[in-house]
């Protein structure tokens, strides 16, 4: 084996691995010899503190996805991948303001539950069947496959002789990472997953940052990361067309890149729906959420989240761009690369592909010890994800399946014995299925966004309406869930060369006049109290400011578009200059925008003055959407990082 990693490496990470398995298992013991029962098990009882749930959310989201699929992607594009965190942050703002406050006051515990107490069985049923099926075969599958990659990548093994017997590495990783993520998982519940995700966010987090310190401080030959980044920044800026510094991709300097990132859109695009659709109705990060010891806990605890995943970038995008830098130097000109360091260019493996880049940087540069550190911390990441999703799967199945269809009279007892069997399950079909399933990709997070992106348009549509408008109706909902991927299939095949992320804004905007044409159509309600003469006012002065800035919005992407077809496209100067400009950088994504603001006014305006309801509707009290000083500090410094980022690297 010819990795650089020496025996305190190892024992670095071993230590790791047992505190998790042992921290997991003491969590997972009765307490006062009680039982649990099923708010215990897929709850954690709602005992979780602020603290536990953003460590949780962060470490249940980040995985071999981000630490290798996103360096990947940094690696290929740059920092514009970054965009997808970056909005994250703001989207957690509004899951914690606007719609977590509503599940957490109706009690939920699955989202298909909520699906089937706000519209109907059907929609709920089918909603429970494409979760699992998601949760098994492509997030377990590919955050196993892409951690195992990385492990072999980095450790440098093809084969490994167990019990006389020689065996894949890469099998044996699969394995192993489901059955450290099940020992805990399985037994424990969501207690064990959540407060063992505070210890696995410090390596994490910590790992990463020092990975990429490390990096950086061997570019600049041991001066520091800042003159290692500024390196790496003045090479990358000195290639013409290079994209690896700009949030924002400009079509006219990088075609590829931008199909993937178009621009804008990566601001006010397709990016939210993506966003929206995981943060706000995904069952294995809103469980954690949903298992807060209360709502106050849980916004702090999103909002907490919102200021950790403006760390991603730093940890998983920036060494990605390292690893271009690098790998360049060793395979052309390194003096093309003014101040860098070319004393280190025996290097172990190489990048066949843009996901090798994270394995790569840790194989390479991490000092003997701190590799040891970064290799915990990329399988925390892994680990931590599968064990949240092990337990999504079994509160979906058990909860929404079995309790609903096969045992309504199940006891507590029962049915934490069905989620144990059913999280096993999971676990043991997933290993099975993961290698002939996944393999061969460039960038696995790109295609993951791409073909998540089939669902997230009319899962939004569905979920945002029902949770916040009173007339969404049944029948919508279910024709629009069953016009969801076939709308996905038509645009992939009828625009092939359409960037993903304007796909998904048109295919929002489609189903969201097939619901609400429905919705307007359909005779099952019933007559609505209105609201409190002071709700009122304050639903139709920001439908009113929304409604507004959606004519607006829609207006000049109209007039840009119009401009730009009608006029000389290859202009550089003017009026006309800045259209083309507008264009190259995805100006189009403002018509989803307008749409997505357009219905929020819809909804408003609507619930204020409508005298009928869906006979379903939720009944929403405003003062559920108040928030204290606190969180409107924390919210405004969010806001404004975020700003600060797009304006030094837009």
């Amino acid at each position: 084996m010819n990795s650089g990693f020496q025996t305190i490496d190892f024992v670095i990470f071993a230590v790791y691995i047992v505190m998790i398995v042992a921290l997991g298992l003491f969590l997972s013991r009765k307490k006062d010899g009680k039982e649990k029962d099923s708010k215990d098990y897929f709850l954690a009882g709602n005992t979780l503190t602020w603290w536990a749930v953003g460590s949780s959310l962060i470490a249940a989201n980040i995985s071999a996805e981000q630490f290798i699929g996103m360096s990947g992607s940094g690696y290929r594009i740059g920092l514009s991948i970054a965009a997808y965190e970056l909005m994250a942050a703001v989207t957690l703002i509004v899951v914690a303001k606007f719609l977590l406050p509503i599940m957490i006051e109706k009690k939920i515990y699955t989202m298909p539950q909520f699906l089937t107490e706000r519209y109907n069985k059907g929609v709920g049923l089918s909603f429970s069947i494409f979760w699992l099926l998601l949760y098994v075969f492509v997030n377990l599958t590919s955050v196993a496959w892409l951690g195992a990659l990385a492990i072999k990548q980095i450790l440098g093994i093809e084969t490994i002789q167990l019990l006389g017997t020689s065996f894949p590495f890469l099998d044996v990783c699969i394995v192993f990472l489901f059955l450290v993520a099940g020992i805990y998982s399985i037994y424990g519940g969501l207690a064990s997953v959540a407060w063992t995700d505070v210890l696995q966010v410090f390596f994490l987090v910590g790992g990463g940052l020092v990975t990429a310190y490390f990096a950086l401080d061997a570019v600049a030959g041991g001066s520091g990361a800042w003159d290692g980044f500024k390196i790496v920044y003045d090479y990358a800026k000195a290639i013409p067309g290079d994209t690896h510094f700009n949030l924002i991709v400009d079509r006219s300097s990088n075609a590829d890149a931008f199909k993937d990132l178009p621009g804008m859109a990566a601001i006010v695009g397709g990016v939210w729906l993506t966003n929206i659709g995981y943060w706000g109705f995904n069952q294995y990060i809103t469980q954690k959420g949903l298992a807060a010891k209360n709502l106050n806990e849980a916004k702090k605890g999103l909002i907490f989240a919102a200021f950790l995943k403006i760390l991603i970038p730093f940890i998983v995008v920036v060494p990605g761009i390292t690893a271009f830098v690098l790998f360049s130097a060793q395979n052309g000109d390194s003096s093309m690369i003014p101040g860098l360091h070319t004393n280190f260019f025996e290097l172990h493996g190489s990048i066949a592909k843009a996901d090798d880049a994270y394995p790569w940087l840790i194989r390479n540069f991490a000092p003997v010890g701190i590799r040891g550190l970064a290799f915990a911390a990329l399988v925390a990441a892994i680990i931590s994800s599968l064990a949240s999703m092990f337990n999504s799967t079994s509160t979906i199945f058990t909860m929404d399946i079995y309790k609903s269809y096969i045992n309504k009279k199940a006891s507590e007892k029962q049915l934490v014995k069905v989620g144990r069997i059913v999280a096993l399950l999971s676990l043991v079909i997933a290993a099975i299925a993961v290698k002939p399933l996944l393999g061969g990709l460039d960038q696995a997070f790109q295609y993951i966004q791409e073909y998540s992106g089939f669902i997230y348009p009319g899962l939004v549509v569905v979920f945002g309406l029902g949770l916040l408008w009173k007339r969404a109706s049944g029948n919508a909902a279910i024709w629009t869930s069953i016009m969801t991927i076939p709308m996905g299939v038509l645009f992939k095949f009828g625009f092939p060369d359409m960037p993903f992320q304007f796909r998904m804004g048109y295919i929002f905007i489609v189903l969201l006049a097939i619901f609400v044409t429905i919705t307007f159509v359909d005779k099952k309600r019933q007559k609505a109290e209105l609201s409190s003469a002071e709700d009122q006012g304050k639903m139709m002065k920001w439908g009113r400011i929304l409604g507004f800035s959606a004519i607006v919005i829609l207006l000049l992407a109209v007039v840009q578009k119009v401009i730009y077809t009608s006029g000389d496209q290859s202009a550089t100067d003017g009026l006309m200059g800045l259209v083309v400009y507008l264009d190259n950088v995805g100006f189009e994504a403002f018509f989803f925008f307008s749409a997505l603001v357009g219905a929020c006014s819809l909804f408003l305006i609507s619930n204020a003055k409508d005298e009928v309801k869906d006979e379903k509707a939720l009944t929403v009290d405003l003062s559920l959407f108040k928030t204290n000083r606190g969180f409107a500090i924390g919210s405004f410094f969010i806001c404004l990082i975020i700003v600060l980022l797009y304006s030094i690297f837009w």
